[in-house]
């Protein structure tokens, strides 16, 4: 007779790191190294640094940013993955990363949750940083709101790239992206805008009159006016007739604001989230 053996959730899965050495895999700075009391820091707080080799406890990586190479301890880096699955770290540095000057609204990490082992959480910058389980089903699917289940955490992260979905806002940029100067961009020249001046539509007819502007009574530059157009303006003017027209219409549009029901429906409410 054998013996059951009740396992618990299956370990969080960790993507091979790109063989291609891109650089959404890399290593995320936690913390200042060496410490400022020490000597003036080599890596700095939210610095991505690319991996040269695994010294045993130790990286020996180069700076993204400034291009410094040196070797800094495992336990002062996070190992990132697909540029925003985070691998060693917790929620108070999840929160100092995401709360750097350069970070957006919606900037966010996925990272392995510290109160449930096995499963993840996402964690969103918006007014302050937001905290999301996400659950791991036995068939290795996953899930924020139980209503709605992902094959893969990539899948998650492009539907909530898309729309908030209950969350407190949609992602937008994964932490410590950064932002890429765009190349200067000559000013365009200003917009040629036209003076405006009173015109009597009735008299418009008449600048047809004389080509030399002898004739213009409105004293309106007539190069202004495309041979067109004063064709179409004459041709209007023709139709219309003389007689003033009505200005005295009224708008029958009338703007309506729809507050709605006071009392949310169950059915829109929103999903059942639960903070990490």
């Amino acid at each position: 007779m054998g013996n059951s053996v009740r396992s618990g959730p299956a370990p969080p899965e960790r993507p091979p790191p790109c063989s291609d050495g891109v650089e959404s895999d890399f290593l995320a700075v936690l913390t200042d190294y060496p410490s400022p009391d020490i000597s003036p820091p080599i890596f700095r707080r939210g610095e991505k640094l690319r991996v040269i080799s695994d010294e045993g406890g130790w990286w020996k990586a180069i700076s993204l940013s400034t291009g410094r190479e040196n070797y800094i301890p495992g336990i002062c880096v996070a190992r990132v993955y697909h540029g925003w699955l985070f691998e060693g770290l917790g929620r108070d540095k999840a929160e100092e990363l995401l709360q750097l000057p350069d970070t957006k609204i919606g900037s966010f990490m996925i990272r392995e949750s510290e109160t449930k082992k096995g499963f993840y959480s996402l964690s969103v910058r918006h007014r302050q940083v937001k905290h999301y389980r996400i659950f791991r089903l036995p068939n290795n699917w996953y899930y924020i709101s139980p209503r709605l289940t992902f094959q893969c955490l990539e899948d998650l992260v492009n539907h909530y790239s898309e729309v908030a979905d209950g969350l407190c806002c949609v992602l937008t940029t994964p932490c410590l992206t950064q932002s890429t100067a765009a190349p200067a961009v000559r000013a365009s020249e200003s917009p040629v805008t036209l003076r405006q001046k009173t015109l009597d539509w009735r008299k418009m007819s008449r600048l047809q009159e004389d080509a030399e502007g002898v004739g213009n009574p409105l004293g309106v530059d007539e190069s202004l006016f495309s041979y067109g157009l004063r064709e179409s303006i004459a041709s209007y003017l023709s139709l219309a007739g003389d007689g003033p027209a009505p200005l005295d219409r009224k708008k029958k549009s009338i703007s309506l604001l729809y507050s709605g029901s006071k009392r949310r429906s169950a059915f829109f409410s929103s999903p059942p989230y639960f903070e990490d």
